[in-house]
């Protein structure tokens, strides 16, 4: 038999929410299998209780032909079953080293102590061989930024060298180098006969990557595509289970902008992440920040929400400079972060305390009582015109699938009327249904007159969004570059690199 993976009739519940419904998936070996559907379809749900991470109602599952039924996700990984995920999976108040050998200290005891100078080079291995050399396995890994920690999940789950790979959203989270790292490492294990599971909302990049693709939706296997079937549309239509209506990107162009300046940053230094960057954002204008990973955009967002303090020069909002995101916020400056879980959101409360925390100044009487059914109606109306799917607004953040906890961050902001909203990555591991219903929340609040700052690593979203368009490349702006029909990839492209 030459399917590795066999998983049937698999459910779970989670209280009155059946996120997988008697689900059946195999994969074969030397094969790169998909799985895409929309945010809360049960493709996380699948592959986690595949990999141990979870247990599952009721069906059974199968590796190399025998029942498999792994302890943890660690008892998975040794048994041939790794899995990276799509949030962050690393700890950070230790070394990379430790991250990597994470519960397996043991193995590098000597005597009473732990040879960490053996450990560290061990570890300095695995990420060498997936080629993130230019991480040291020594430092902190709190020092690094979200992309870096995530290539560190690869070299852990690849030194155990797996017959099974599932890459749950991962490149979503990656530069093009870490991509590239990833791909690489997923054909290798396709030319080895080996395994992988690919969880993508990029509908490009699964089609190109992958061999057969299955599609979920409410928690259901709706189709397999052999790959001589894959054709865009007949799959995003097995994954909404109808045909998207509307615009994607905007279609406009020749609008013009407001002149009123809402924002401005002059000379801003900060490390080698900034450097002499000035920029200008005006009323009712989305205006995208783009450029590799490294270049200096993510800094930026966190320095213009006054969550960093740059070295020199400075920003100004109404004519005044937040010293804090608290002065931020009342200067109408709404921020969702890249790294969503850590920073934007609280995972262990519900969604009612993620909306609330950011209005209490709005429905709080004499902005100190808060009255139950005020806050009820607060929340509410952002759960219901984000059409955030949920029990109740009182259900656990942590339990949403990611284009719900997306909408969540949004609704902190939207809920309190922010005049400028600065997203970094703002559709990174959603769905097409949810990228869409964002992309024209965007377009919508463009037109009220608030303004927004995209900042992107995807082209395509940069080009089709933004009225104007700033390339940063090692901290600094290279090139500014309008709206237009003919504006190409290869045109962003080339200040980039």
């Amino acid at each position: 038999m030459n399917d590795i993976v066999e998983i049937r009739q698999l459910s779970k519940r989670f209280g009155p929410t059946v996120a997988l419904d008697h689900v059946d998936i195999s994969a074969k070996r030397g094969e790169i299998h998909g799985l895409i559907g929309e945010n809360g379809s049960g493709k996380s749900t699948v592959t986690s209780i595949y990999a141990g991470m979870q247990k599952c109602d009721e069906g059974e599952m199968f590796f190399k032909g025998e029942p498999w039924h792994p302890l943890s996700m660690n008892d998975a990984l040794a048994k041939g079953v790794g899995m990276i995920v799509q949030e962050n999976g690393t700890v950070p108040g230790i070394s990379v080293a430790e991250n990597i050998f994470l519960g397996e200290t043991g193995e590098f005891m000597k005597g009473i102590l732990v040879d960490r100078k053996g450990m560290i080079s061990k570890a300095q291995e695995a990420l060498n061989a997936i080629g993130a050399d230019h991480i040291d396995a020594s430092v902190m890994t709190a020092f690094l930024d979200f992309q870096d920690r995530k290539l560190i999940e690869i070299a852990r789950v690849m030194a155990k060298d797996p017959d099974v790979l599932v890459v749950d959203e991962t490149t979503t989270a990656l530069s093009q180098k870490g991509r590239d790292i990833i791909y690489s490492l997923m054909e290798k294990m396709k030319e080895e006969d080996k395994t992988v599971i690919f969880i993508s909302h990029d509908l490009d990049e699964i089609m190109q990557k992958c061999d057969r693709l299955t599609v979920l939706r409410d928690g259901k296997i709706i189709r397999t595509f052999e790959k001589d079937e894959f054709e865009e549309n007949a799959i995003k239509t097995s994954m909404i289970g109808r045909e998207l209506q509307g615009n994607y990107y905007r279609d406009d162009y020749g609008e013009e902008v407001s002149k009123e300046v809402v924002l401005k940053a002059e000379n801003l230094n900060l490390s080698d992440q900034l450097i002499d960057f000035s920029m200008e954002l005006h009323k009712g204008e989305i205006l995208g920040i783009g450029g590799l990973s490294h270049c200096g955009m993510h800094t930026l967002g966190k320095v213009l929400f006054a969550a960093e303090k740059p070295e020199s020069g400075s920003f100004t909002v109404n004519g005044k400079t937040p010293a804090n995101e608290a002065e931020a916020m009342k200067e109408g400056i709404g921020y969702v972060a890249k790294d969503r879980d850590s920073e934007s959101l609280c995972l262990e409360a519900s969604i009612k305390d993620n909306i609330a925390i950011a209005g209490l100044d709005r429905f709080a009487v004499k902005k100190h009582f808060i009255l139950p059914g005020r806050e009820k109606r607060y929340v509410d109306e952002q759960v219901s015109s984000l059409s955030i799917k949920c029990n109740n607004a009182d259900q656990y953040v942590s339990s949403l699938s990611g284009g719900n906890k997306q909408k969540v961050a949004f609704g902190k902001w939207i809920g309190r009327d922010s005049q400028i909203l600065i997203l970094d990555c703002p559709t990174r591991g959603v769905d097409i249904g949810v990228k869409q219903a964002m992309y024209q929340l965007m377009y919508r609040m463009k037109k009220e007159g608030k303004s927004i700052i995209l900042i992107s690593e995807e082209m395509a979203e940069l080009i089709g969004m933004s009225d104007r368009l700033i390339v940063m490349k090692d901290g600094r702006k290279m090139s500014e570059l309008l709206r237009s029909p003919e504006l190409s990839e290869s045109d962003v492209i080339e200040y980039m690199i």
